[in-house]
């Protein structure tokens, strides 16, 4: 028999599966009732022109998604968070340090705000975190007309009003 073959069932499988489900028994329950693969049990349904109610898959599959849904919103409303947060660091006081020399000392100095390369690194983190929040909860369409607005606004603001 070929790889992937479904296994035939006997005659005595064949009147079970069809009392199953005119019990209106689901494709597992009768799959496990019968000690056989739910590809094989839709396989022999099929062939006997026996469909099963999906009513239940279908409110399964649309409540997954709903879930899935929300565990993005929160995913991106945590990025977003990360990203203000980010960005409120690029004028706090920020700590440096210095660790190592011939007597391995270490010294630290509180700075009114980062330095250059620390405020880049924040930037980027930062820009980052809101890329992927908007990759999850993409902005509705009028949202998109706005930000638009909004950076056309920032760009007159600019010299030369690049």
């Amino acid at each position: 028999m070929p790889k992937g073959a479904a296994v035939p069932f006997s005659e005595d499988e064949i009147a079970e599966l069809c009392r199953l489900h005119a019990e209106g028994k689901g494709r597992n329950e009768i799959a496990r009732a019968l000690g056989r693969s739910l590809r094989g049990v839709s396989i022999h349904a099929g062939r006997l022109g026996l469909t099963f109610d999906r009513t239940a898959t279908e409110a399964a599959t649309r409540a997954r998604k709903a879930d899935l849904e929300e565990r993005r919103v929160i995913l991106a409303e945590a990025l977003q968070e990360d990203a203000e947060r980010l960005t409120e660091q690029l004028w706090a006081p920020h700590w440096v340090f210095n660790f190592g020399g011939k007597d391995n000392s270490y010294e630290r100095r509180l700075l009114d705000e980062p330095p250059a390369d620390a405020k880049k690194n924040l930037m980027s983190a930062a820009g980052i975190a809101i890329e992927k929040s908007l990759k999850l909860v993409p902005p509705e369409r009028e949202d998109l007309e706005g930000l638009a607005a909004v950076d056309a606004w920032l760009r007159g603001m600019m010299p030369g009003g690049e």
